[in-house]
C-alpha cells in the first residue's frame, strides 16, 4: 500500500517519462503538483493517500488530463501553465493549487478511472507483431482487442502503414501511421484484418462530445501532431464505425474464444498499455483462456497473440508476439515509445519469456 511520500514520487516518476518523450509542459505540471499538492480539495487529498500502487494506476495522467480539459474547454486561469507562458515553479505551483480548489468537483471524476489514451500510433507496434504472425500463418486475421478505449486501434485494417518501408493498408486512408523506424524491418508480407472486434470496461463512445473530449485531454498539450491525428481518427469512427462492447475482458474473451472459427483465418488477442490495469484473476483467466484455445489452435485456424505493453523498470515499451499451433514462446520482437512515434524492430534470435511489467 502507497503513502504520502510514494504518491508525491509518482510525480517525479511521470515527469521523468514526459521528459524522455519531449513534453516539458506536462513534465514541469506533474513534478510541480507532486511537489507542492495540498490538502485544500478533496482531490489533493485522495491523490495524497492513494491506496493503490500509483504508477501502476496512473494516477498523475489522471489528473493532468481532468486539468487539460479543464484548459482546452478554457474553464478558471489555466492558459499560462498549459501554453508554456509560466515557467517559474512558484507561479505554475500558485495557478494549479487555486485551480484545485477552485474545480474539485469537476477534478474529482477524473480520478475515477485509469486514463483512456487511446492513440492511433500504437497501432504501429501492434501491426509489427501481427506480420511476424502473418508471416507464419498466412494474411488474414480476426482481430480481439481488449482495453479498446474509444476503439481507435479497432480501425488497424483501416489505416495505412509504413513500417521500415514495409506497406500495409489502404493506399487512400485519411490515416497514415508512419513511426521512425529503428532496427531491421517486419516481415515483407500481406495483411488483410477480416473483423476487428473490442472490449473496454469503460468505453468511450466518439459521437458523444464529453467522450471525445475526455480522449483529447489525455493526449499531452505539446503532442501537436497526435492531436492533428486524433482528430481524423474521432471523425473515422464516427464515419464508419467501430464494433466495441462494454464488459469484463476475462468474460469477453472466453466469450469470443469459444465462438466458431473461420477457415484460413488467424484469430488474435491485441492489447496496448492494458495489461497493467488488470487485476491478477483476470489476467490469469484471460492467458489460461489463450493457453486452452491455443491447444486446440490448428494449421488451418491458428491463434495468435500480440501485445504492446511497458517494461517499467527498462523505460521501454515491448511487442511481444505468440503463435500456435507451434511451441515457440511469447517472443520480443520490437521495442516501441510509448505513444508509438518510434518503432525498433530486434534481430532474431528473440527474447522469449512472459511479459512481466516490472523485472522481478
Amino acid at each position: 500500500m502507497a503513502d504520502e511520500q510514494a504518491n508525491r514520487q509518482s510525480f517525479d516518476i511521470q515527469a521523468a517519462y514526459c521528459t524522455a518523450m519531449h513534453a516539458p509542459i506536462t513534465a514541469r505540471i506533474s513534478s510541480v503538483l507532486g511537489r507542492t499538492m495540498t490538502r485544500y480539495s478533496e482531490t489533493g487529498r485522495r491523490v495524497l493517500d492513494w491506496p493503490g500502487e500509483p504508477v501502476a494506476d496512473a494516477v498523475v495522467l489522471r489528473l493532468i488530463g481532468g486539468l487539460h480539459a479543464l484548459h482546452r474547454r478554457g474553464v478558471g486561469e489555466l492558459a499560462p501553465v498549459f501554453t508554456g507562458e509560466a515557467t517559474d515553479e512558484q507561479v505554475v505551483a500558485a495557478i494549479l493549487g487555486k485551480e484545485l480548489v477552485e474545480h474539485d468537483a469537476e477534478l474529482l471524476p477524473w480520478l475515477d478511472g485509469p486514463p483512456q489514451t487511446n492513440e492511433a500510433g500504437r497501432s504501429g507496434g501492434l501491426m509489427t507483431g501481427i506480420l511476424h504472425l502473418a508471416a507464419r500463418y498466412g494474411p488474414r486475421f480476426e482481430v480481439l482487442e481488449i482495453g479498446s478505449s474509444a476503439g481507435l486501434n479497432l480501425l488497424i485494417g483501416r489505416y495505412r502503414f509504413d513500417l521500415g518501408d514495409v506497406h500495409t493498408g489502404p493506399i487512400d486512408s485519411p490515416v497514415e501511421i508512419r513511426p521512425e523506424w529503428r532496427g531491421p524491418p517486419p516481415p515483407d508480407v500481406a495483411v488483410e484484418i477480416v473483423s476487428a472486434r473490442g472490449v473496454d470496461i469503460q468505453p468511450l463512445d466518439l459521437s458523444d462530445t464529453r467522450d471525445a473530449e475526455r480522449l483529447q485531454a489525455y493526449c499531452w498539450v505539446e503532442n501537436v501532431e497526435r492531436q492533428a491525428r486524433l482528430e481524423k481518427t474521432i471523425a473515422m469512427v464516427r464515419a464508419e464505425g467501430v464494433d466495441l462492447a462494454q464488459g469484463d475482458a476475462a468474460d469477453w474473451i472466453e466469450a469470443r474464444l469459444a465462438e466458431p472459427q473461420p477457415e484460413g483465418v488467424t484469430r488474435v488477442l491485441m492489447h496496448s498499455v492494458v495489461w497493467q490495469y488488470l487485476p491478477p484473476a483476470t489476467q490469469r483467466r484471460i492467458a489460461d483462456a489463450m493457453q486452452a484455445a491455443g491447444e486446440r489452435a490448428t494449421p488451418g485456424r491458428p491463434l495468435g497473440w500480440v501485445m504492446m505493453e511497458p517494461n517499467r523498470d527498462l523505460h521501454r515499451h515491448e511487442v511481444r508476439v505468440r503463435g500456435w499451433p507451434g511451441d515457440t514462446p511469447m517472443q520480443l520482437v520490437a521495442l516501441t515509445q510509448a505513444h508509438g512515434a518510434w518503432v525498433e524492430g530486434l534481430e532474431p534470435p528473440y527474447e522469449t519469456r512472459p511479459y512481466v511489467m516490472r523485472e522481478g
